[in-house]
């Protein structure tokens, strides 16, 4: 199947993480496996694919960009703005320290004060950047997706999958995710625990049918 020949799609993948010295870091359980299903499904569907990721990536037929900060992956992903799919799965850290040190820190010195600041939106840069993609964003919640729905319609994105991770067998390095599509008018969509590599088949369909001009 070749649905989707033609097609330019950029996925992100894993989570990053922020130095505190050169030894530790601030970061996330995310494995990257939902990004990684989402690249090498696009790629079986005929589209080029490239995936900007901080983990392993799978054996497909794509181009990869590693990366491994906040700072990074917006370079990399704010770089390419000729995309017809943008699908921003990985989770990104929304603080990182404000200071790196440049010694490993040393435990008799006691627990150090560390002092955090914003990372960039990658998000909300990316829908500014690329006019005419459409873009998909994730959301790890943990309980109510409610705040999910609220970043849908705040972010501006055409489609936000959200899950939460404390679901059975929907939580970080899972093999199966069960998600919540949210669109961009508020309206949401339930999708029972199914695989990653299913979950993204069926996001790459709904996506196929949004630029398509049918739904």
């Amino acid at each position: 199947m070749a649905d989707l020949a033609g097609w330019r799609v950029l996925v992100t993948a894993g989570g990053t993480r922020e130095p505190i010295d050169p030894v530790r870091y601030i970061g996330n359980r995310s494995s990257g496996k939902m990004g990684n299903a989402i690249a090498e499904a696009a790629a079986d569907r005929g589209a080029a694919v490239t995936l900007i990721t901080t983990v392993t990536p799978p054996d497909f037929e794509g181009s990869v960009i590693e990366v491994e900060t906040a700072d990074q992956m917006a370079e990399a992903v704010w770089s390419m703005n000729d995309q017809d799919v943008v699908v921003m799965a990985a989770a990104v850290a929304d603080f990182r320290p404000a200071a790196v040190h440049e010694a490993k820190l040393s435990r008799r010195d006691g627990p150090p004060v560390i002092e955090l600041e914003p990372t960039p939106d990658i998000l909300a840069g990316v829908v500014e950047r690329a006019t005419g993609a459409t873009i998909v964003g994730f959301a790890a919640e943990t309980g109510s997706l409610d705040r999910a729905v609220a970043k849908a319609l705040d972010k501006g994105v055409d489609v936000l999958v959200a899950n939460d991770v404390l679901a059975e067998g929907s939580g970080f390095g899972t093999t199966t995710n069960a998600v919540t599509v949210i669109l961009a008018d508020g309206s949401s969509q339930p999708w029972p625990l199914m695989s990653k590599r299913e979950v993204a088949d069926r996001l790459l369909d709904l996506l196929l049918a949004m630029r398509s001009g049918s739904d």
